[in-house]
């Protein structure tokens, strides 16, 4: 129970929940198919109102995952009336049709549920809804079969797709993030409404950016778009959030429970613009009349591309990675560039024999960097060991446009994106235009 106002509290914006009817009548969340532990909706529902805006007053998509039958549908509305009152979105802001998303500045404190609706925005206000208290949607998935669910698509080859029951009042509580399932770019482009929403798992994304990512980041500049985790991913790990950023994908879903790169790289890329859980994708993404593929960022209007030269000069209080009285780190510093694929690369120090207290390198690591807009740069300290991997001792990761110039002292983070003060790295920066 304790993910989601963990994650809340972490600044995450929008929260997943698959929801499975229970007993005596109150509809559950887990992940389907799973050992995970079972919840009452109602009390997740509760959990996201207490917790949603004590970082950021921004508003909070509640994506739901929605197996349930009608009755329970039903119990889930009530839930999320009752509960959420005034902070669940339950119609345009203005009350009339909309002609496109509002801002999340106009949505402050406001709860947006992310789930399969009967018809469409236009139909509330024309006059032509269906009043019957229940209606069907297509059954499937809403990301496209892809080898992550290859069982499920050999189980559904050859007949026809089935159809859900869904009820009007659940379906209501949807105003502005309509899930919908991905045909392809083009039918996208003539069909799709600005509120609906399609879900791509991770391999799916990934080929949609290889074969046609000028029309994958062509279709971000219309339509909010989420990717989620491979089915495979039994251990809960992360892919790499920054592909899809590339593409410019709103919503990267990551497990907010397990540390590491993929979610260093998500507190990097969210800690800008205050850590209200936004940020303003580059001009070049949110342009319809511009074109970009991460695949050849040097073929983008008004390319410009920028040279970086990080003098890594020395270290403060590192901490031990050993518990032993007697440890002492041998540290080395990496600077990692996330990006476009041109953009991605590493590099670092040599390695300080028995020093963590006030190591000295002076080594100077050079990049250039074909995408600035779009690339993160990752500190990483390692304690050396020739026998084995390196040990993990602190890093901070940010935004590349962030960085400023000069000297600057960097202050690490642990591996799960707490602060260790005092350890800190002080190096020496310099951005610099390439002609």
């Amino acid at each position: 129970m304790l993910v989601f106002p963990r994650a809340l509290s972490r600044g995450c914006r929008c929260v997943e929940v698959d929801c499975w009817d229970g007993a005596n009548g109150e509809p559950i969340v887990y992940h389907g198919h799973t050992f995970t532990s079972r919840i009452l909706f109602k009390d997740v529902v509760t959990a996201v109102g207490n917790y949603a805006f004590k970082v950021s007053e921004y508003p909070v998509i509640l994506s739901m995952e929605n197996h349930c039958s009608v009755e329970q549908q039903r119990v889930m509305a009530r839930h999320l009336n009752q509960i959420l009152g005034n902070k669940l979105l339950k119609s345009t802001l203005d009350g009339k049709a909309a002609v496109g998303l509002p801002s999340p500045e106009d949505l402050k404190g406001k709860i947006l549920l992310k789930a399969k609706k009967l018809g469409g925005l236009e139909e509330s206000f024309s006059g032509t809804a269906d009043d019957s208290q229940t209606g069907e949607v297509t059954d499937d998935d809403e990301a496209e079969m892809d080898e992550d669910n290859v069982r499920q698509s050999v189980r559904h080859r050859g007949k026809k797709k089935s159809k859900q029951r869904l009820s009007k009042e659940l379906s209501d509580c949807v105003v502005y993030c309509k899930s919908v399932h991905f045909s392809n770019f083009k039918h996208s482009h003539i069909h799709s409404k600005f509120y609906e929403v399609a879900s791509f798992t991770e391999s799916k994304a990934r080929r949609h950016l290889r074969d046609t990512g000028a029309e994958f980041v062509h279709h971000n500049c219309r339509q909010l778009t989420r990717v989620y985790p491979s089915g495979f991913r039994t251990d809960s790990s992360n892919f790499n959030p920054q592909e899809m950023w590339n593409a410019g994908c709103q919503i990267v879903a990551l497990n907010f429970q397990t540390a590491g790169e993929g979610m260093d790289l998500n507190d990097g890329m969210f800690r800008q613009n205050g850590g209200c859980g936004y940020v303003l994708k580059p001009g070049f993404m949110r342009d319809a009349e511009k074109t970009f593929d991460p695949e050849t960022p040097q073929k983008q209007d008004g390319y410009q591309p920028v040279a970086l030269t990080i003098q890594v000069i020395s270290g403060q209080q590192l901490p031990k990675v050993n518990i032993k009285e007697d440890s002492i780190v041998d540290p080395l510093v990496r600077v990692e560039i996330y990006g476009v694929p041109l953009d991605q690369n590493r590099q670092e120090t040599r390695y300080i024999d028995n020093n963590g207290f006030n190591p000295v390198w002076y080594d100077t690591l050079r990049f250039t960097v074909h995408a600035p807009e779009l690339a993160m740069v990752r500190f990483v300290v390692e304690d050396y060991d020739k026998t084995s991997k390196n040990d993990f001792v602190g890093q901070y990761t940010l935004p590349l446009r962030c960085m400023q110039q000069g000297y600057r002292h960097i202050h690490l983070l642990s591996k799960d994106g707490t602060s260790i003060p005092p350890s800190s790295l002080f190096v020496h920066i310099r951005i610099a235009e390439i002609e």
